[in-house]
Order: structure tokens, then sequence, then C-alpha cells
């Protein structure tokens, strides 16, 4: 709820009259370093971190130093913190200024009204959240015309103060009766009392301390019910039809679930909470004991009605926002995880490939790429309905594999695929049974396409092939996938890669940032071929933007490869501070330097110099096992004392000099190969298979066993002991063993068990 805070607070700062603020509200230096100091500690204790780490993060990073950068090149400074934990600083830090901004901000609005007391200004100041801020500020802010606001135009506050004072004697209706005055449109005294109650109520309703206890009531008891609008529609939302849980036990995939129904119109959602308690709750704040038995029992009306009128709605439309955004963040966690995975998939390279894009009337669109990715040749054929040109397709496919020795074949996961596999596994195994074509096996791989109809649509797809379609350029991301996916993933919006669960219901700012850092966070991880990259992945690398990048490929095309690291500060725009948080995450396999080549950074060349110095040995034996030996060797403390560098820098020198030109992607198992296909017709219970995991949600993980749809494996089927979250037992890419626990061929559907049977 919070996140929506500080956009509510973004625009109130546009939208308020702030004219003279910046006087009033600026704060002396003195006061900015005792002002971050303070945040710097409170983040600290939230995130569970020590204070010198999270001081020494948040110099590093209000420096404009990148995440990756500080992560991997900044350990010593900051206690080896990894990404996740500088992420969650660098969100914590943003949020603790906008609090401390919106505070001053609310204290001059409050003051400027005279209104400002000396409780209400410590109220604010020691307020921690945006929530708790905007609640002590909601009875100052201006507000639209309300029943209260005109009963106060009417002159009918006195009389609310008289009721608020709670006389031991008195009358309301005789009280009320001095305010009556048709002028001002208060005919009756019945009218005059329903208007001070109206002052009264709305007061009640803004009351911080009463609004906070009635928010945290009824998020502990209140039960979230769901009906649906027409009983008899079929759709699937069904188990929502008559559905009601505690709003505390909700699980954010429900909570999603829930919101998605609603906005199509399909579900009818309410919140169930008893009154009682909460008025009950009020009447202790407001009454006092001995006051007159008419004025009790119109504060009690009151009490009633400020709670179902006005307090009530509100609270439940802020317990629900609460909700689906804690929903939302913990589906953008799932979505970042799975695609972190997707994206480290390990590479299948040395290989030919043949990618095809599957479809009915328009035909399987075919793209050859060579071992680089460099795209040889495209074609289409019609093996599947309605043309049923089955003899011509396997002519054109046998000539394009027979021509470029295409050793794999990678068909994408949409419409028609599973024809198109029933093809290729026929032509496969016509082709293996006929010596003298066959020479090698052959295999394929279906992948997922999702994303690849994206960017062959895009701009990036129609610069990279201006002469091909929009399913030629598919072809070729499907093909190009297999081979490296991250460097094809990147260029593809990370949302519309489908491995993740609600993600068009969350908010879309939000998962675009969150996904853009996990992307940011794979790419430096892998590292990057200056010489060979597009300018998508380039984009990514810490320090470069999207204008940087583009830059690189350019100077690239126009001076040929870079010889060495150095050769990037010649590229325009690209000054010293972007080169120093670039450099390490990009590789020169064809520099002269073998430092190039590796994740070094060359502010640490010179401690290489030292190592080798100190180990006896040259730079040039770099691979060689005496090179290995030596290293592997060595005392890590002592010889960082002795040469005058961190323990963890030179762990990670040692590490990078141990295995230059290491791949980490390439230490995951490779993906599972076909020569056969499979059909859900040929599963039955008990049936053994090896899958590969395509998604993993809060109640399972789909994978993927060679059939057309993917199968589930519920999570109370991942492990024999009991499963928090399915990311505890499987990620995406994992190869894993499954049991078919049974078949719905009706549905398509096939439920698995990895718990092996008996």
């Amino acid at each position: 709820m919070e996140e929506s805070h500080v956009a509510e607070t973004k625009q109130r700062l546009k939208d308020e009259e702030t004219e003279g603020a910046s006087g009033a509200n600026a704060l002396t230096p003195e006061e900015q370093a005792a002002e971050q100091a303070a945040i710097v500690k409170r983040v600290s204790a939230e995130l569970n971190l020590p204070l010198g780490k999270v001081k020494s993060a948040a110099a590093l990073l209000d420096e404009g130093n990148t995440i990756p950068f500080i992560a991997r090149y900044r350990k010593e400074m900051t206690g080896e913190l990894d990404e996740n934990e500088l992420r969650a600083i660098e969100e914590k830090l943003q949020y603790m200024r906008n609090l401390e901004a919106r505070k001053r901000e609310v204290i001059r609005l409050i003051d400027e009204q005279g209104k400002l007391t000396d409780e209400l200004r410590g109220a604010i100041r020691s307020a921690s959240k945006l929530q708790e801020v905007e609640d002590l500020y909601r009875p100052y802010r201006q507000k639209r015309k309300t029943r209260a606001s005109v009963a106060r135009e009417r002159g009918l506050e006195p009389l609310a103060h008289w009721l608020l004072s709670q006389p031991r004697q008195g009358e309301p209706l005789q009280e009320a009766a001095k305010y009556v005055d048709a002028a001002k449109g208060v005919e009756t005294a019945d009218d005059a009392l329903q208007g001070a109650k109206d002052i009264i109520a709305e007061q009640l309703a803004d009351d911080a301390k009463i609004r906070a206890w009635v928010r945290r009531h009824t998020f502990d008891n209140g039960i979230l019910r769901t009906e649906a609008k027409d009983a008899a529609q079929e759709t699937v939302y069904e188990m929502y039809y008559s559905y009601q849980e505690p709003l505390k036990k909700l699980p954010p995939h429900r909570t999603l679930a829930i919101n998605r129904g609603e906005r199509e119109d399909v579900l009818r959602v309410s919140l169930d909470l008893s009154a009682d308690r909460i008025h009950d709750y009020m009447d202790r704040q407001l009454l006092r004991v001995g006051t007159a038995a008419g004025v009790r029992a119109a504060l009690l009306a009151t009490i009633e009605d400020a709670y179902k009128r006005l307090i009530a709605p509100s609270i439940e439309r802020e317990v629900r926002g609460e909700l689906t955004e804690k929903a939302e963040e913990h589906a953008i966690g799932i979505f970042s995880a799975n695609l972190r995975n997707l994206l480290l998939q390990p590479p299948v390279r040395g290989n030919v490939v043949l990618g095809v894009d599957p479809a009915f009337r328009t035909g399987c669109k075919l793209a050859v790429v060579d071992e680089t990715g460099k795209l040889l040749e495209v074609a289409v054929s019609y093996p599947t309905p309605p043309n049923n040109k089955v003899a011509e397709a396997e002519k054109l496919i046998n000539g394009l594999i027979d021509r470029y020795r295409v050793e794999l074949i990678v068909i994408g996961n949409g419409t028609a695929s599973r024809e198109t596999e029933q093809f290729i596994a026929r032509l496969l195994g016509k082709r293996k049974a006929d010596k003298a074509q066959s020479g090698r096996e052959l295999k394929y791989i279906i992948v997922n396409e999702a994303g690849a109809s994206v960017y062959s649509a895009s701009k990036l797809a129609a610069e990279e092939f201006p002469k091909l379609d929009v399913a030629e350029r598919s072809a070729v991301s499907i093909a190009r996938r297999l081979q490296d996916p991250l460097a094809e993933l990147v260029k593809i919006e990370p949302k519309a890669i489908g491995v993740g669960q609600y993600q068009h219901d969350v908010s879309q700012k939000r998962l675009e940032e969150t996904l853009g850092g996990v992307v940011e966070s794979a790419v430096n991880h892998v590292g990057v071929d200056v010489n060979t990259a597009s300018p998508s992945l380039l984009s990514y690398v810490a320090g470069i933007n999207a204008t940087t990048a583009k830059n690189i490929v350019k100077f690239r095309e126009e001076s040929g490869i870079f010889k060495d690291r150095k050769m990037l500060q010649k590229v325009p725009r690209l000054g010293a501070k972007t080169y120093e948080q670039c450099i390490g995450f990009i590789r020169v396999p064809e520099s002269a330097n073998p430092l190039d080549r590796t994740p070094i950074h060359p502010e640490s060349y010179a401690v290489v110099d030292k190592l080798c110095g100190v180990l006896g040995l040259k730079l040039e034996q770099l691979g060689t096992e005496p090179f290995r030996a030596a290293l592997s060797s060595i005392q890590t403390d002592r010889v960082a004392a002795e040469i005058g560098v961190g323990v963890p820098t030179l762990r990670d020198i040692v590490d990078s000099l141990l295995r230059p030109g290491r791949d980490p992607r390439e230490e995951l198992p490779a993906p599972i190969f076909h020569t056969d296909v499979l059909s859900i017709e040929d599963l039955t219970p008990g049936m053994e298979l090896q899958g590969t995991v395509r998604n993993v949600i809060d109640f399972g993980a789909f994978v993927d066993i060679g059939i057309k749809n993917d199968g589930l494996v519920h999570i109370s089927q991942l492990s024999g002991k009991f499963v928090k979250h399915p990311m505890d037992v499987v990620s995406v890419g994992d190869n894993v063993t499954v049991w078919v626990l049974g078949v719905d061929l009706k549905k398509g559907r096939v439920s698995l068990t990895m718990r092996k049977p008996g």
C-alpha cells in the first residue's frame, strides 16, 4: 500500500499550493545531514542490515554508482552486500526520503492554516509510514463539498461543539432550535441537529487514531466474500461463485484472481465484518460518563453513521488496496525469479539451427541460422492443415538441413506447434531410417515463443531484418533463443515473456522497473562480448543507456572491432563515469591482454601484476595447469595483506583467473531434446517422464514433458516434505523427473507428481 501513497504524495505536491514553500521548507546543510543520517539508521533497522554497510551503500548510490558495479567491485566498502540487499536499500532510501519530504510539506500546509500545534507537529515528525502522515493530514486537507462542509457554511459548528462538550443537562433539539435560520437553509431544529451530527461524523472519520484501529481490526477480522453475478455463466472464476475467506489468510494469487473477476464483471465482491466491536471502540473514544441522555443518544447515532457512511467504505478500499499491492509485489517477485532463471538458461552453442514458427493457414516460417546466430536463409512450408502439403514441406526442409548441415530444430510452442512437432518428428524418423540421408542424428526441441511476436513486430526487429516479414523475424528469434537465450530475450519487453502469473493485473510501471533490474542483473552476471553484442544487450550493461549502446555499435561498425577495453573510451558520449561502471562487465575476446576477457576490472589490473609477482607467474601462462595450481594453493588472507588489496576483491580476482572466459550459464544442465513425439493419448498414470520446468507459480510448477500443453505439478506433489512455496524446490529451466498422476483428455490437462510412486 505504501507504493500508492508515494504516487499520491507526488501528485498532491503538484496539486497543492506550494508557493513560497522552498524557503519555508528548506533545510540547512546541517539539518540535511542529520536527516539523512537518521534515514540511514532507520533503513538499517528495518532491513536488519549493519548500519556501516547501509551507510556505505547509500553513499555509493548517491554518487551515481550502479547496483551491479557496487555489488561486484565495491565489496570492501559495503561488506559484500549482494544485489538484492542493495536494491532493497535503494528502494527503502527513496521511500524514506519521500516520507520526510512529505512530512515537511504537511507541516507547512497545516501551519499556513494556523492549526499546527506542538503535539500535531510531533506526531507528524514521528510517523514512520506515509499512511500515518496522510491520516494526520486528513482533517486539514481541502475537501470537495460534503455534508459537513455545508453544515459549517450554515453556521452549525457551534452546535457540534456543544454536543461534543457532552453537557450533563440539556436536550439536543432544544439547543438546535437556536440555530434555525431559513435564510441559511436550516428550516427546522432537526435540520440543525443533523448538520451538527454530520460535522462530528466527519471529524470521527478523519481521526487518525480511530482510522488506524479500524483499519487493523478490519484486516484481522474481515471476511472477503465473492459471488457470481450470473451463476449459470461458465468462466474460469467458477471456484469464486460462492466463496469466502478471512482477509488475513487470503493468498496473493487469489487476491489478484478475485480482482480480475470483479473487473471483468463476473464476480461481486464484498467485505463482511461485524460493526459491534468497532462501535464499542469508537464509543469508548468519544463518550464520557454523566452525559445527558439525549446528547448521548445523538452521539451514539453519529458514531454509527460515521462508521457506516464514511469510515467503512474508505477503510474497505484501503484494506483491499493494501492486499492488492502486497499481492502485486508477490506476483512481481515470482515473475522476477522466473525471468532471471529463464535468462540464465545455458546457451546451446556450436550448432547450425533451424527455427520454426508454426502456423496453419499462413504456413510454418523457417529460418536457418549459423553457429553465431547469423541468418542464412528463410523459407515457408505448409505441412499443417488446411494446406497439408507434407511432401513439399519435407523436400524443402530436407534441402535446408543438408545444404547448411543443420543439427538442431527449434519449434515455437504457439498455434499449430503440436501439428508441426508431429510433422518434424516423422521427418526425423525417416531421415534416421535412411542412412544415406542421416549421417548424424538430428534432434528437435520445443521452446517457449512468448514475446517472439512482440519482438518481430518491433522497430528493433525491423532495423535488424528490414527485408523480412514479421513471421520470418519470429522464426529467427525462436532459433536464436536456443543458441543464446539471454542475448535474444533482452530484445523483448520483459513483461511479454510468459513466465509469471497475473502480470497484466499488477502495476505496469512497478513491473517494468523491477523486471528491468532483473535483466540488468542477469546481463552483468554473464558479461557481454562488446564485438558481437546488440544494442539491446549493451543497453543493460551497468552504466550504459540506450543511446550509449547505439554509439558503441555505430563506432564498432565504422572503426572495426574493439581490440581492447581502453578503446571504448573513444566512443562518443561514453564518459569516465560510464566507463568505470560498465567496463568490468564488458568482454573483448580479441584483446591481446587476457584480462580484457575476464570480469576483472581494469582498476585491479595492477593487483593482478602484483599477484603474479608474488606467485612467480606470468600472465601469458593464464589458463595453464601450473597457473591454476599456483592460484589454487594461495592463502587469500595473507596474500591480500601482502599486495594491499581487500580479501573479497582478491577472492574474485583469483576466481576469474582460475576460469578465464567462463560463462556461468554453462554450469547449468542443458535442455532436453527430442527425437520422437509424445501425445497426451500416450500418457498413462504412473508413467515416468523427463521434463523441463517452464513456469513456477504460487500453487505449483508447469513442466514441459514433450506434449502440446505443459503438465502441472501441484505444490502438494513437489516433494514428500512440506513445501512452503514451489520456488523452494524448483526453478524455471530445471530438468526434473516426473510421474503422471492423471490425464484429462477433454480439457487437455495433465497432472504430474515429483514424488516417486511407492
